[in-house]
């Protein structure tokens, strides 16, 4: 179900239909980063480096190696930062783009199921904003592993799979379902969410590529949830 489901996403992702979306999503997406990236360049230049050159005064020798090595460490850290934000950053731009999506899928590959609704836009935004908080502090205490070698990959996984597959799913079946309806129904198929939450995360992990993100997530989650509730009614899935 889930490897039929990414790509069939997949395969769908770089069709004539999604691009117009496609361009919408990377553009928003690249003015989120390029704004947090100047945002957090700012931070450090006036937090963190006048402290170290508090600590190492003078313009020669050593003093100028420390600060060199410690401006690079810093460039490094924001590189680290921005990576962990991707997946936030992927919540709030899925809120603009995931009914659209959405409709592409279930009108061109499920035309004999009837069409979900789209989530009213205050509770589609209100829904990103809040996982974005969540995503957030998932994504800080992965950070704070980067310390123990060896768990900070497991970490961001574990962390993404799991915020990012209940997200979309809950976002996918919310177009059939009330929310505490959405939330049961991802609640009883938790090990399938997460699994497919998990080759998100695989999809977000990779340059380039994980602009794509929302795009892809949006799509597969919604197979996922169409192949889930057919499970559910008794009936198998539509194949794609």
């Amino acid at each position: 179900m889930i490897l039929e489901a990414a790509g069939a996403a997949f395969v769908r992702l770089f069709s004539a239909e999604f691009r117009r979306l496609f361009l919408k999503s990377l553009g928003l997406t690249l003015l989120i980063i390029v704004v947090l990236w100047i945002a957090l360049e700012r931070l450090v230049s006036t937090l963190a480096l006048p402290w170290i050159g508090a600590l190492l005064p003078g313009s020669g020798g050593w003093d100028s190696w420390f600060g060199l090595i410690a401006g690079i460490l810093a460039g490094v850290a924001l590189a680290l930062g921005l990576a962990l934000l991707i997946g936030p950053v992927t919540a709030i731009v899925a809120g603009f783009f995931l009914d659209d999506v959405a409709e592409i899928i279930e009108r061109e590959d499920y035309p004999a199921d009837p069409p979900g609704q789209p989530l009213p836009w205050t509770q589609a935004l209100g829904q990103s904003m809040k996982f974005f908080g969540v995503v957030i502090i998932g994504n800080l205490a992965a950070l704070f592993m980067l310390l123990l070698p060896g768990l900070n990959i497991a970490a961001f996984f574990l962390v993404n799979g799991y915020l990012l597959g209940r997200e979309f799913f809950e976002f996918a079946a919310m177009r059939f379902l009330a929310p505490p309806e959405a939330r049961a129904l991802r609640r009883r198929h938790a090990g399938t969410v997460f699994l497919a939450g998990l080759v998100i995360a695989a999809f977000l992990a990779v340059p380039l590529l994980n602009l794509l993100t929302p795009l892809f997530a949006a799509a597969m989650m919604v197979h996922v949830n169409k192949r889930v509730l057919a499970a559910e009614a008794g009936r198998g899935g539509r194949q794609t």
